[in-house]
């Protein structure tokens, strides 16, 4: 028998750590897969990460890239130099990435070039709009990958109009609602305790009571890189925090903006308005989960807000993540509607939905036996 099938695991962002822990967990009980964890260092708080890591119970990176954040072309480029080497060294079987950051598509070029296999999960997700760098990211790594594995019907759809081979498409659900259920019960049970902007601590259960706050989480270009626009939305959200209390976990991006823009003084102006440093997974679940809704500019939180069945508006033109609209409970939002849908969640006429097929925490066992099935007779030999 040959030696086990080795599969790199490519982690770069925040997002990604929830999509591979499963995976990780699942892919530890077989024998015959030996897996390789690589942390591409992309995200901006290397301190986040590892809380990420250590909550989520995944092993320390076999491999940190430390490429830190830079422009897209720079940061794509150290993250393909440096893979490259790790490639080379070590010789896998296959490389899988998840979502549509700079380094899965980074990953993706790089494996291919050396003829190794690409596994891509979240594939054929599409938003349509061109002007995203991820859906860039999303079209690039479909067009070359060699595996697809689809959280939804309408990602299959996607990727067989573009002439890829339904043979290699799997839709096996939900990867980020594996870990939500594995660690939804834990959340609950963690204490949370926040300081707001203006130096006030807030404690759940106490000041900050279930079903009785709203949460957000901004950082679009479109929504936060020109001053008119933030501070247009530093006035809605004063507004909605004026009714019950608004809980910002702020994006680094973000908060660069609201010191530049000097509107630091107008959002502590809101006294319920709860700006706070980002939240480790196990506690921004927490809050999520006993929120009223949430206000967003983000992708993932759209799931699991449509898992969880908390109404969600989220600040975009489009969605790349449209089952959470047609079955779900989010729903796509212009800055003059957002009070107005507002008013119809606190008045107990938000949108609900319901759980899209697959998402049931069970995803990574459906693609793990999809590839011990790709891979058994190589292992065999």
């Amino acid at each position: 028998m040959n030696s086990k099938i080795k599969i790199i695991l490519v982690a770069g962002a925040r997002p990604n750590f929830m999509k591979i822990a499963p995976l990780i967990h699942e892919m530890e009980k077989y024998e015959m897969f030996d897996t390789l964890l690589v942390h591409t260092g992309q995200h901006y708080d290397e301190k986040m990460s590892e809380l990420f890591f250590e909550q989520l119970n995944i092993p320390e990176p076999d491999v940190n890239l430390e490429v830190g954040s830079a422009s897209h072309a720079v940061q794509t480029a150290r993250i393909m130099e440096r893979f490259e080497k790790v490639c080379i060294d070590e010789k896998p079987d296959a490389v899988l990435v998840v979502g549509d950051v700079n380094s899965t598509v980074a990953c993706v070029l790089v494996a291919t070039k050396l003829n190794i296999k690409t596994i891509h999960y979240e594939a054929g997700l599409r938003s349509n709009d061109r002007t995203m760098p991820e859906e860039i990211n999303r079209v690039v790594t479909d067009a070359i990958c060699d595996i697809f594995f689809t959280t939804s019907s309408d990602a299959d759809n996607n990727l067989i109009r573009e002439g890829k081979d339904p043979y290699k498409i799997f839709m096996t659900g939900n990867l980020m609602i594996d870990s939500l259920i594995n660690n939804l019960n834990k959340s609950k049970k963690i204490k949370v305790e926040i300081k707001g902007n203006n130096g006030e601590k807030y404690k759940y259960g106490e000041n900050i009571k279930s079903g009785e706050y709203g949460i957000m989480t901004f950082h679009r270009p479109s929504n936060v890189d020109r001053k008119d626009d933030l501070e247009e939305l530093i006035e809605i959200w004063g507004s909605i925090s004026e009714r019950l209390p608004l809980i910002f976990p702020v994006h680094p991006r973000t908060l660069k903006n609201i010191k530049n823009f000097r509107l630091t003084e107008r959002i502590k102006s809101f006294s319920n308005l709860i700006i706070c440093k980002p939240l480790g997974y196990l506690e921004f679940l927490k809050l999520v989960s006993g929120a009223k809704f949430v206000l967003t500019d983000s992708g993932g939180i759209q799931e699991e807000t449509t898992y969880l069945n908390i109404p969600c508006l989220t600040l975009r033109r489009n969605t790349e993540r449209p089952i959470t609209i047609t079955e779900g409970s989010n729903k796509l939002v212009k800055k003059n509607e957002i009070i107005q849908e507002i008013n119809l969640i606190l008045n107990g006429k938000g949108k609900r939905g319901k759980i899209p097929k697959y998402w049931d925490g069970k995803s990574a066992d459906r693609i793990v036996e999809i590839l011990k099935s790709i891979f058994i007779d190589k292992w065999r030999n």
